[in-house]
């Protein structure tokens, strides 16, 4: 097709490989929230996160089965970690471990929160920004476009409460 990576993976399938562990990060932070959060905003975000990534993976697995047969691999089964979108393997594994017990132990947890959810949130902006371009798959388009369009306004929104909460960028 020649928009392939590695081993001939066409980007759709890596994109999608790549990005369903990412959500599952960004879904395990928001689930900490819905318990631990203090501001109602913080709360709400949260319950947006958790939903619409849940359906966004749901989405994409079915897309996975009809276009490439099987369910979608764990993490860095068929990956390795060469080439191509590679470089944001750290991406994939987001909020899976490290962050949530951090943010489980975080003194003020609603900052943590955001300091935690921006990065995580720009990594999957540069994704599917990155993957839109190349994308085989008209849906997919659209909904790589819906994902940077969604996460840009929650990191302003962030961006914003953290200005005016904690008085710094």
């Amino acid at each position: 097709m020649g928009h392939s990576l590695m081993g001939g993976q066409p980007m759709d399938q890596h994109f999608i490989v790549m990005m369903i562990p990412h959500h599952d990060g960004a879904i395990a932070m928001a689930d900490l929230a819905l318990g631990r959060a203090r501001r109602p905003e913080i709360k709400a975000l949260a319950r947006s996160i958790k939903d619409s990534q849940t359906q966004e993976n749901a989405q994409m697995r079915t897309w996975y089965r009809q276009w490439f047969g099987g369910s979608v691999p764990a993490w860095g089964g068929a990956m390795g970690h060469g080439g191509g979108m590679g470089m944001m393997g750290m991406g994939g594994l987001g909020g899976t471990g490290t962050d949530v017990a951090w943010l489980k132990n975080a003194s003020d947890f609603d900052r943590a929160f955001i300091e935690q959810m921006i990065p995580h949130h720009r990594m999957g902006v540069m994704m599917a920004s990155m993957a839109q371009t190349n994308s085989q798959h008209p849906q997919l388009q659209a909904l790589e476009q819906a994902m940077v369009t969604a996460q840009s306004q929650e990191i302003e929104q962030m961006a914003q409460w953290y200005r005016s909460w904690y008085g710094t960028s």
